[in-house]
């Protein structure tokens, strides 16, 4: 199968939904598919064997200046032209994926759509209060020109069929248990996490350090468990506000990391800490899982479809510095209790391979596939012009729909 998939998001950033995109081209591949992947800035030019296009893009500033914008361009229309795909991929339509809805529907294409990222969510969590609704009624309208809509958790299923987007269902979450293991513990880097006291209770969060996450809720935990420490690794346009507010605490910031180094850090704490309320799933919780850490984390979005509350790690209630200290106190002042979820975390993990999830995958890109000649709808008069001067500069043939 030949799949055209476009993202918002891809290397050199890592976050929990480039970690999913990776894992599965690395799949796709050995499963015998072939892919090529549109993506904003400056990715590497292949990927797992996959071709990688590189799209021009804006930096999202000043609200998020990670985030890259990427343009439509006439090159994305002459590779998607000359790659000639069964189907599109659009992940987490929003700009860029949302140009390729746009241009699968133009071509009369299948088309799948997959919903990683809960953006009106994250437009109230940056301020951005009047995108919220537009964002909302936008993310409804691209993901309902699909064939079949994906989410990566329970609860978000729940919320894109609430919100009105159709034929949801779900892509099975996976995580990496031979990268994450418990043996990539290091007492090196435990004393670099720790500010050079290795032997105190080590606390971790990994992603990235935004006010979405909400890791200003970790500061009163940190100042009511002075027998803990806490390493927030990652970065984002939070981290000087956040360094700021927890000065005094003991708390030390170490800035990205990745590879065995990231494998490393989760493997050497005791505890992961996942205040965020706004996950779509939370792939740093399984991968915490799988390097034997119990988490505790929000009972909100795709949260407490990972933690099985007490035997996994604790769920907590979204904003309560009292519940959350005490259910990370718990299991700082209690080893035995710490070592019996970390077992329970790491057998957990081991249920959920990537090439299972991308098997499914697959089986969802046969569903569209099925569905787009079965339900067969031609693109109306605004996809039709939407794009035309693509052909007009390419002079290539219109690709025939499959009959």
């Amino acid at each position: 199968m030949r799949i055209a998939l476009y993202s918002e998001v891809f290397l050199p950033k890592i976050d929990g939904v480039v970690t999913r995109i990776l894992r599965t081209l690395e799949q796709l591949n050995e499963l015998g598919h072939e892919a090529v992947v549109f993506a904003p800035g400056n990715p590497p030019s292949s990927y797992a064997g996959h071709a990688v296009v590189p799209v021009r893009s804006v930096s999202f500033k000043p609200w998020y200046p990670e985030i890259k914008l990427g343009l439509p361009t006439a090159r994305i229309a002459t590779n998607m032209a000359h790659f000639r795909p069964d189907i599109v991929h659009a992940v987490n339509p929003i700009w860029l994926a949302a140009y390729g809805v746009l241009s699968a529907r133009r071509r009369d294409l299948p088309l799948l759509s997959s919903f990683h990222t809960d953006v009106p969510h994250y437009a109230d969590a940056l301020g951005l209060h009047l995108l919220r609704h537009p964002s909302e009624h936008w993310l409804r309208w691209l993901h309902n020109q699909s064939e079949v809509n994906l989410c990566t958790s329970g609860p978000m299923v729940e919320r894109a069929r609430a919100v009105g987007v159709r034929d949801v269902d779900l892509w099975p979450k996976a995580v990496d248990t031979g990268g994450y293991h418990p043996s990539m513990a290091d007492r090196a880097l435990r004393s670099r996490l720790t500010g050079g006291h290795p032997e105190d209770p080590l606390i971790v969060y990994v992603g990235r350090v935004s006010k979405e996450k909400n890791l200003d809720q970790l500061i009163e935990p940190m100042r009511r468990l002075p027998q803990a420490r806490l390493a927030i690794v990652g970065s984002g346009p939070h981290r000087e506000q956040l360094e700021r507010q927890f000065a005094g605490t003991n708390t030390v910031f170490t800035g990205y990391m990745s590879g065995p180094d990231l494998a490393s850090a989760y493997a050497s704490a005791d505890v992961f800490a996942f205040p965020s309320q706004s996950e779509t799933l939370g792939l740093v919780a399984l991968e915490a899982f799988a390097s034997g850490l119990p988490v505790v984390g929000a009972r909100a979005g795709g949260i407490p479809y990972v933690v099985d509350h007490g035997e996994t790690g604790f769920l907590v209630e979204p904003g309560s510095a009292d519940d959350l200290t005490r259910r990370l106190g718990e299991l700082v002042d209690d080893p035995q209790l710490r070592a019996r979820m970390a077992a329970a975390a790491r057998q957990e993990a081991l249920r959920h391979s990537w090439r299972a999830s991308t098997d499914k995958l697959v089986e969802y890109y046969r569903l569209a596939l099925e569905r787009h000649e079965h339900r067969h709808v031609p693109p109306g008069p605004f996809l039709k012009t939407f794009g035309a001067a693509e052909y007009r500069t390419l002079k290539l043939p219109r690709r025939r729909r499959r009959g």
